[in-house]
């Protein structure tokens, strides 16, 4: 019998641009995360992407969360 593996997994996150200083709300968490913790950092898209395509997701999408600084990626398993 085989198991259909379906889901998605949202992730709500600051996420800066491929140039990692934009936008300024975003560089504002990266340096408070860099500053403050031992590993922290805030990663892009396409890390985040990179990340969740190991761990068997199919696709992933970006999707701003105005008026907040935050947004969301969702990823898909089918």
């Amino acid at each position: 019998m085989q198991h259909l593996r379906l889901g998605r997994a949202i992730t709500l996150e600051f996420i800066p641009a491929a140039d990692r200083v934009s936008p300024p709300e975003t560089d504002g968490f990266a340096l408070t995360m860099l500053a403050t913790t031992a590993r922290g950092d805030a990663y892009t898209f396409e890390e985040y992407d990179r990340v969740i395509a190991d761990a068997g997701f199919r696709r992933s999408e970006l999707h701003p969360l105005p008026p907040t600084a935050q947004q969301a990626v969702v990823s898909y398993k089918d």
